[in-house]
């Protein structure tokens, strides 16, 4: 389309004015100028008595008004398209992709020229983000996302996630056909989830509360990815749950071709690693061991328990975020809690540079309520939260997570003696119930049987009371009350000193030495106080009779024989009148006497003895006795 002077020239929405160098594109602010009679900015490559625009187009009405762009963002056919549009009065304008760099020279559309500010925002968006299409990747929206923040006039309409919502919603009965699980419909749209992003080869949270099974779904990933794996998927999580993720593979995904890197089992050689589907190694063989991780582009990173990596400063982190991968999950009930720096340093993890560097998050997200709001459209993208009460109707009235514990090296080095010392002490014929009791107390915690005055932090020397800590913090994330249940008066005195301490909650309890009179009583402050608060119960003392529906969370911290005396325990919270799915947590140590108590609970359960075993020293307990003590958390396997 040319001028009548043909000083002006209109091409894919771009003004070429001719000047004694040729012909120039126009800026839509110097546009705007020549149609208006304003002087031509500083930059203008205008010449000051050029011919108005115009006059060149006497058919195109000039806008005096700036019109808003604004970027749309939408999922179809599981792509995302993004869309940039005008809002002209009641009605929006899109701006053709081909011509998405002539943005910045103004928009015609048929008889109307308009021009905005904005333009230049939008382009630098785009830039950033390396969009050159309407299809961009997941990594692109990310981007998007991120960058928009820095521009406060820049409206994004995102649907995305709610396409993605729907979509995976409406598929909700596909999972992999290997998996020995039938998922729940939140799980089955938490796999697709994560298998839609990882599919991209980006990353994800998935920040489900406690007790919706995480691990499972993240099992179901690799079971989908076993035929399409290049490298072995790597678990990193504390050292207690090493044991629990190989045993929940090995329910779930039996197929799956696992190794625990960790202690005599670590290797040197990284082709070693490659000979298996999943490895499973701690947060500090990362930091140990982070040459022979490097060998490897793994295909999915896992990180369980990730806010672990919450200080960006921190060997484990900067570690970890070395390890060569191709997607990554962080996997975490509580993603974020003091500061902002707690979301940079996963959200790093999950897309790394997604928010750039510390330094310029800092400076662009401030370390309060504002900062969180301004995040949040990146952190929605990223990550899959549902809570219980979302997925009540879904769930069972009551969810056992057993949790097999791994003892760290000096714990596992201490039981040995304790055992080494019981087996010669007894002989093995002479050993009795009461034989495993010092063992047992050992498991329950080391001050149990070692009393040590210089010990602040109880969770310092035992693996299992760290884990109880954990499950402890995300209950009370939830402002949810718990019920314990030990069977030792010293485990209580460790209860009632540290938790208000560590957590600000109130600690109550019941043992024998309570009078009975006064055991309601407690019950009722405990189911009256508001908020997240404690309850500690002897199984024999208080197992029976209280009604305390107030908790919908029992942990059982050291097994007893009786599978019919942890029943009734359980039942305290696990009975009429109960609102809420119970979620009642085992912890025991693999490896130990404690093994053996839950082995032998599993396997009576379902009987109608109300014992495990006796105590007048028949075979059956003799054959349990020596196999208890034949346990040791630092054999081979």
């Amino acid at each position: 389309m040319n001028d009548l002077s043909c000083k002006w020239r209109l091409e894919n929405n771009t003004f070429y004015y001719h000047s004694s160098e040729g012909w120039i594109k126009v800026y839509a602010e110097d546009v705007y100028c020549s149609a208006f009679g304003a002087s031509p900015s500083t930059y203008s490559q205008l010449p000051v008595d050029c011919e108005s625009v115009k006059e060149a187009f006497p058919n195109i009405r000039f806008s005096k008004f700036s019109v808003a762009p604004f970027i749309r963002l939408e999922l179809k056919d599981e792509k995302i398209i993004i869309s940039i549009l005008f809002a002209k009065k009641a009605k929006e304008v899109e701006i053709p992709f081909p011509s998405i760099d002539s943005v910045n020279y103004g928009f015609i559309d048929s008889t109307w020229c308009y021009f905005s500010g904005e333009y230049d925002q939008i382009l630098d968006i785009l830039a950033s983000a390396e969009v050159t299409s309407s299809e961009i990747s997941f990594h692109q929206y990310i981007e998007i996302l991120n960058k928009s923040s820095y521009f406060v006039n820049i409206k994004i309409e995102d649907f995305v996630n709610e396409n993605l919502s729907e979509s995976l919603s409406s598929d909700s009965d596909y999972q992999p056909i290997e998996l020995k699980a039938n998922l729940y419909p939140y799980q089955k749209t938490g796999f697709r989830w994560l298998k839609y992003i990882t599919d991209d080869d980006c990353g994800c949270i998935l920040g489900d509360e406690m007790g919706l099974g995480k691990t499972l779904q993240v099992i179901s990933l690799f079971e989908d990815r076993k035929n399409k794996m290049k490298a072995p998927c790597l678990v990193v999580a504390p050292l207690s749950l090493l044991e629990n993720w190989r045993r929940e593979i090995a329910r779930f995904a039996p197929n799956l071709n696992v190794h625990i890197h960790h202690g005599s089992k670590r290797t040197g050689r990284y082709k070693d690693l490659l000979n298996y589907d999943v490895v499973i190694t701690s947060y500090g063989a990362t930091v140990t061991d982070l040459s022979l991780f490097e060998m490897i582009r793994w295909d999915i990173l896992v990180l369980d328990e990730a806010q672990n990596i919450k200080n960006p400063y921190a060997a484990r982190t900067t570690s970890i975020k070395q390890i060569p991968h191709r997607s990554s999950i962080a996997v975490t009930g509580t993603p974020f809690e003091n500061h902002m720096s707690d979301i940079w340093s996963i959200l790093d993890f999950s897309v790394p540079g997604c928010l750039g560097t510390l330094q310029e998050f800092n400076a662009q997200y401030s370390d309060d309520i504002l900062g969180a709001e301004k995040i949040e459209p990146i952190l929605t993208a990223l990550m899959i939260r549902r809570k219980v009460e979302d997925v009540a109707k879904d769930l069972p009235e009551k969810v056992i997570i057993p949790q097999a514990l791994v003892m760290d090296l000096a714990e596992a080095l201490r039981y040995e003696d304790e055992r080494q010392e019981l087996l010669t002490s007894s002989g093995g014929r002479s050993a009795t119930l009461a034989t495993l009791t010092k063992l047992r107390m050992y498991c329950t915690h080391p001050l149990l049987v070692e009393k040590d005055n210089n010990v602040k932090d109880p969770a310092k020397i035992s693996t299992k009371y760290t884990r109880f800590c954990e499950i402890v913090e995300e209950i009370v994330e939830q402002d949810e009350k718990v019920i314990v249940f030990s069977s030792y008066t010293e485990m209580f005195e460790i209860f009632k000193n540290d938790i208000p301490y560590r957590f600000n909650i109130p600690v109550d309890c019941i043992n024998g030495s309570t009078p009975a009179d006064e055991r309601q009583k407690i019950v009722d402050v405990f189911s009256d106080r508001n908020g997240s608060a404690m309850l500690v119960l002897n199984p024999r003392a208080a197992g029976v009779g209280l009604n305390i529906t107030a908790a919908n969370h029992v942990i059982h911290y050291n097994l007893e024989w009786n599978p019919s005396l942890e029943d009734q325990a359980t039942a305290r919270a696990f009975r009429r009148g109960q609102e809420k799915t119970v979620f009642v947590y085992r912890l025991y140590y693999k490896d130990t006497v404690e093994e053996i108590v839950n082995l032998k609970i599993d396997s009576k359960r379902s009987m109608s003895e109300t014992a495990v075993i006796g105590s007048e020293g028949n075979e059956d307990t003799k054959a349990l006795l020596l196999q208890a003590l034949g346990m040791s958390p630092l054999r081979e396997e």
